[in-house]
């Protein structure tokens, strides 16, 4: 792993994880009836504290693209998953909480979970797979998955709504990162008319749209700390599961790594929802009264 990928990855993950703290500040006062629906975005685009982060967001998926045209999925997706770590910075300066014994450990676990699984794992490129089927097979599966979880959130409107919503967009967020580096590939080998005329890059555009709506959606239903640890866990997962699939990643498969790429793996997922279930995470006014209409702050 070179130094430029670390640079850039931790600074995409610096990115989204301020996003997403002023996105859901905004996202938490829109309308209960603009859940799962285009007119969330419309509404939230007149708040400019929404916009700032979305700019940051945006920010960090051009820092992070350019991660991944340098390097593997596999080793970017982790790094990507340290956003909670800047998200629990900037809620943290905004609540006024001490991190710990809570804060400190997951700290901790995520961060050694990443170096964990990186280390044991020694991810490295090599021939992306040929086989249409396993292609779309990897991809059904998790668009799939994201899919079943949307419609059962919709339906149920529970209180793990909000994670059901957050773990589809991660998905569908992995798989995104995928496809930009198939993009980045294409116009590396094959030029811009390449890339124009494959349908990669508008699977981008899909999924990036379809997953900020469903990342909005958990966020004005449910506090930020029952949704934001849900999607820094599902995102790196599915990118890992895509960059092995069918980009042609490899990593150790002898027992030993195999154990502790999964300890690693865990690792992160518990510090996640440590750092998720923090105080410092703003809650929210969840089951409170929403104002009918957002207005420009």
């Amino acid at each position: 792993m070179s130094v430029l990928v670390l640079v850039l990855a931790v600074s995409a993950a610096c990115c989204l994880g301020f996003g997403f703290v002023l996105q859901q500040a905004a996202a938490r006062h829109a309308p209960r009836s603009d859940y799962l629906s285009p007119r969330l975005l419309l509404d939230l685009m007149r708040v400019r504290s929404w916009l700032a982060g979305i700019g940051l967001m945006v920010c960090g998926m051009v820092l992070g693209a350019l991660a991944l045209g340098k390097g593997e999925v596999s080793v970017v997706e982790p790094l990507l998953a340290t956003n909670l770590l800047f998200a629990m910075t900037l809620s943290r300066h905004r609540t006024g909480q001490r991190l710990g014994r809570q804060g400190w450990a997951g700290l901790w676990l995520l961060a050694c979970g990443v170096a964990t699984f990186l280390l044991a794992g020694e991810p490295k490129g090599g021939t992306a797979v040929s086989s249409p089927l396993r292609h779309w097979l990897v991809i059904g599966v998790v668009t799939g998955l994201a899919l079943a979880l949307t419609m059962f959130a919709a339906r149920s409107r529970s209180a793990a709504a909000p994670a059901l919503l957050a773990v589809a967009a991660g998905l569908l967020y992995g798989l995104q990162d995928a496809l930009t580096r198939v993009s980045g590939q294409l116009i590396g080998d094959d030029g811009w008319a390449a890339l124009v005329t494959s349908w990669q890059p508008y699977g981008v555009l899909v999924l990036g749209v379809t997953g900020l709506l469903l990342v909005q959606s958990a966020f004005e239903s449910g506090p930020l700390r029952m949704s934001l640890p849900a999607l820094t866990a599902a995102q790196p997962l599915a990118g890992i599961a895509c960059g092995i699939g069918f980009l042609g990643d490899e990593v150790r498969t002898d027992t030993g790594a195999l154990a502790w790429q999964a300890a690693g793996l865990a690792a992160i997922v518990v510090g996640i929802v440590l750092l998720g279930l923090h105080p410092a995470m703003p809650e929210g006014p969840v089951g409170g009264r929403r104002t009918k209409t957002l207005q420009p702050r």
